[in-house]
């Protein structure tokens, strides 16, 4: 596949992240980066947990930063970036950089980008249905910049800069005794070469007089006109397309619409602007920046066939554990070491999946085989990410492989495993002072299997006193939780990491049957304490609980 590496990439982990889905998502984003020169930069889908919080500070790291949504951004499509002009400019040169651009609409912008408002041809085309009102040029302020530029003239007397904002536009088309009863204080009259009628118009206090089809003005004529100050400018047109010309060098900032602009944040989500963009009648909104900056402009065609953001998925593949939106995402890779789940994708991707206890193993073989060094910061997350997916090599997922794997990392990090397990799993365990949802989601998954939906969370702790204070507390706060998640039940694993067992709390009805079924245990071992059952030597979530309830719910 090929992929755009001027766009940013997110790697990222499943919701409610474990040690092993931030280690392997900052590890794995350093690779690609180092690998394929794009940007790729982790992320993480929920709350950092204690024992990966002592992680992340032990090793100096930063946590990813928190990704809510992959939802499509209008940052994430292409955003045609028609450029901004000042307010000032004229209507014909508007229209001009609209057929240049192939645009019906520009915006206007202050120096520093800031948005004034919108031109539109419809809003051009409608400043010609006012030709009947002679005072509109003076109405809208017209410098006269902007009239030399429309009729292609000079200015013979006088300061382009300046603006004609007083009297209306008329043509001098009688003789001097009619013209001074039309011609009044401040007009522009558009003339010929004759100097009886230019001496007029000066006379009658005219503000300007466009002479025509590139006649000459007398020394006398300019003279007068400096003393009297009325501003002189000779044009090559005639004086019908002076006349039909002229109104075009108004500014757009008479005719442009100010009030009630609907524009778009880069961050806006796609899905929330399709119906505003539907409701309106506009072709084009303009897109702003996070500090309200114009950026560009957008239009419906530019949603159609929209690439959602590049997402890297590590540690998981199954829709209901991923961060909301994956569906408009554009997922680039999967790497994980669980079963196969339900993560659908546009296209063929790269997917990586071995039976190891750890993500973070496969993308240290990542590292060997892509031949880039390891430094001693990822080597250190990536060792803590084993440790604490195997509980030290204790848990049943654990591979050969992935002990070698944290054996060569802790040399290469230069700590040593059994010091930093037990430092790791007693800040992992330390919940004094945690809510009841804290310590819940903690670690928590959501599984499918046919019509039955569970989630499973999990504490592991080397303190026996301590997971039996929880008993009370998660059972009261599962049945919310249940609620909240919309599953049909709940399990809760107080995993005791030294006499590698684990209580299990079940609710939800048929929960405690259903674990019951999965272990084949016995009337004497279901009857001990209501919605709790013991499990000697079960100590992992993915290898050991899940599958045992997914073959119970077959059954």
């Amino acid at each position: 596949m090929t992929v755009d590496k001027t766009k940013k990439t997110i790697v990222i982990g499943h919701k409610n992240p474990d040690t092993d889905s931030i280690c392997s998502a900052i590890c794995y984003a350093n690779l690609k980066q180092i690998t394929s020169g794009g940007e790729y930069v982790p992320g993480r889908a929920g709350h950092v947990n204690s024992e990966t919080q002592f992680v992340l500070d032990y090793f100096g790291m930063a946590a990813p930063k928190e990704t809510q949504t992959v939802k499509t951004q209008v940052k994430d499509i292409e955003i045609r970036e028609t450029k901004g002009v000042a307010k000032n400019i004229s209507l014909k040169k508007a229209w001009n950089l609209m057929q240049d651009a192939g645009v019906v609409t520009i915006p206007a912008v202050t120096e520093d980008n800031v948005l004034e408002g919108l031109i539109t041809v419809g809003d051009i085309t409608r400043s010609y249905m006012n030709v009947y009102d002679s005072s509109i040029l003076s109405k809208a302020c017209t410098q006269y910049t902007n009239i030399i530029e429309t009729l292609e003239g000079a200015m013979l007397i006088g300061d382009e800069r300046e603006y004609f904002k007083e009297g209306k536009v008329l043509i001098a088309a009688a003789n001097p005794d009619m013209m001074e009863y039309y011609i009044e204080k401040h007009d522009l009259v558009i003339l010929g070469n004759r100097y009886e009628s230019q001496l007029c118009a000066i006379e009658m206090e005219a503000g300007c007089i466009i002479v025509c089809e590139g006649a000459g003005v007398s020394m006398t004529i300019k003279k007068l006109a400096q003393e009297r100050g009325c501003t002189v400018i000779t044009t090559p047109y005639d004086t019908y397309t002076a006349a039909r010309l002229i109104n075009q060098s108004m500014p757009i900032s008479f005719f442009m619409k100010t009030e009630n602009l609907i524009t778009f944040d880069t961050d806006d989500y796609i899905d929330d602007i399709k119906e505003v963009m539907a409701s309106k009648r506009h072709r084009d909104f303009p897109i702003l920046d996070k500090n309200g900056k114009y950026k560009g402009m957008i239009s419906r065609r530019n949603l159609l066939g929209a690439r959602g953001k590049n997402v890297i998925l590590v540690d998981h593949n199954e829709r209901s554990q991923a961060v909301d939106g994956m569906e408009n995402a554009n997922i680039l890779e999967i790497i994980d070491h669980h079963r196969l789940g339900t993560v659908e994708t546009m296209g063929p991707v790269f997917f990586r999946n071995q039976p190891l206890g750890c993500t973070a193993t496969i993308i240290y073989q990542m590292y060997k085989e892509a031949g880039v060094t390891i430094e001693n910061k990822i080597a250190g997350l990536l060792c803590s990410a084993i440790i604490s997916d195997t509980l030290l090599f204790r848990s049943p997922t654990c591979t050969p492989v992935d002990k070698d794997a944290a054996m060569k990392l802790a040399a290469i990090a230069g700590i040593d495993v059994e010091q930093l397990a037990n430092k790791m799993f007693a800040a992992g365990s330390k919940l004094k002072g945690k809510s009841d949802a804290e310590i819940f989601y903690q670690d928590f998954k959501r599984f499918t299997a046919g019509k039955i939906a569970f989630g499973v969370g999990q504490i592991t702790s080397l303190n026996a006193g301590e997971l039996n204070e929880l008993k009370s507390r998660m059972l009261t706060y599962m049945d919310r939780a249940r609620e909240d998640e919309k599953v049909d039940m709940m399990f809760f694993m107080l995993t005791n990491i030294l006499t590698e067992s684990t209580e299990l709390i079940c609710d939800g009805q048929g929960a405690k049957q259903l674990a019951g079924e999965a272990f084949h245990l016995g009337d004497e071992e279901m009857d001990k304490e209501e919605h709790i059952v013991s499990l000697p030597g079960v100590v992992s979530r993915k290898k050991q609980l899940v599958p045992g309830l997914m073959v119970a719910t077959e059954q």
